[in-house]
């Protein structure tokens, strides 16, 4: 239940109205404050002040300024006179509420009005707005067509004048091309000049004028100069020179490959004269870098097994290759077989040391017969 405040002050002149309310320690910002025609009612909780006044005033020029824990409220008069009380006397719940009703329904359709006048102007604006902006993109749009026209009048003369230069040219030249055929002993020395094979062109006719000073000075037909006909059509056979290597042959490395070869084609055959089981097996897969790659590619998809089946058929294969040791002792490692991993790690070291005992003198011996000439 609020508290209704009764303390307050007021003045007034023929016009306007003084109130002075204290706030009592309330923030300002609590401060509900609602102005009617005939209704002033402010709500800062827990007080309530309402006020039914004595005459109408005019709550759009009416004013209230909070400050200094007060509000002081300027109401403006509609009729010029002294009220003998601040509120209306004899007034009961009934009125009371009557007032407020009808106060509040008056403050809803000034705001609804308000509201509505807001939107009308809003449009308005826009409205204004649109034309300005069609105005504009017209003009901008007239100055594009100015321009088309300007430079297709430009156009337009500039082609009259190439039209006017081309019929003087045009002119020149006929009149450089009107020549009388030769007469007489000039004639028949011409023809005698010319070859008996060749075709004899027909002199230049007049055609009948179609109007005045119009004539024709070409001939009814001009032949052209016939290109030479299209060369029969044929096809040329290539046979290439089966090849294993992947680079071109050489002279120098003639010997070295054939020597290859003859070492693969003795190593096939001892693989299918010792292992009589892999000769179901493709020309490829008796290959050891092609099995060391299948198996590679094992590896790399975790197929861990089938890795280390491909590694054993290469070094069933060849025995001396380091890598495919490696390769199945990583294998193992990853299969948790650490001892099978151990032994192919050895293996691989002893192929690589054995290797580097052969190679080594073999290479300084070079080395010293490039350098000293031995």
């Amino acid at each position: 239940m609020p508290v209704r405040v009764s303390e307050f002050s007021w003045q007034q002149t023929p016009a306007t109205i003084f109130l002075s309310l204290p706030l009592r320690g309330v923030c300002l910002r609590d401060a509900d404050v609602f102005c009617g025609e005939s209704y002033l009612k402010v709500n800062f909780p827990p007080f309530l002040f309402e006020v039914f006044l004595y005459a109408p005033i005019d709550d759009e020029k009416s004013k209230a300024k909070i400050g200094n824990d007060t509000i002081l409220f300027t109401l403006y008069k509609k009729e010029p006179v002294l009220w003998d009380s601040l509120s209306r006397p004899g007034v009961d719940k009934e009125m009371m509420q009557g007032i407020r009703e009808k106060s509040i329904l008056q403050a809803q359709e000034k705001a609804k009005e308000a509201t509505e006048a807001k939107a009308a102007a809003k449009r308005e604006d826009q409205r204004y707005a649109l034309s300005v902006m069609m105005k504009i993109e017209e003009e901008e749009r007239k100055k594009i067509e100015d321009m088309k026209e300007n430079e297709r009048k430009k156009a337009t003369r500039e082609l009259e004048a190439w039209k006017e230069c081309q019929k003087k040219s045009d002119g020149q030249k006929r009149v450089q091309r009107k020549e009388k055929p030769p007469q007489g002993k000039q004639a028949e020395e011409t023809r005698a000049l010319k070859p008996q094979g060749s075709p004899l062109k027909a002199p230049p006719t007049r055609l009948p004028t179609r109007g005045r000073n119009w004539e024709n000075i070409f001939p009814e037909k001009l032949k052209e100069d016939r290109a030479p006909e299209p060369r029969s059509p044929g096809s040329i056979q290539i046979r290439f020179t089966p090849r294993v290597f992947p680079t071109a042959l050489r002279e120098s490395q003639v010997a070295e490959e054939e020597e290859w070869l003859h070492k693969q084609a003795e190593a096939r055959r001892a693989v299918n004269t010792d292992l009589p089981e892999l000769s179901d097996l493709k020309e490829e897969e008796k290959n050891p870098d092609w099995l060391k790659d299948k198996g590679n590619k094992l590896f790399a998809t975790e197929n861990y097994l089938a890795a280390v089946d491909a590694y054993n058929l290469a070094i069933r294969l060849n025995c001396k290759i380091p890598l495919l040791y490696l390769n199945r002792a990583a294998c193992h490692l990853k299969l948790k077989n650490l001892h099978k991993a151990i032994e192919d790690s050895s293996k691989a070291c002893k192929i690589t040391k054995l290797h580097l005992r052969l190679t080594q003198p073999t290479q300084l011996y070079r080395t010293m017969q490039r350098r000293f000439g031995i």
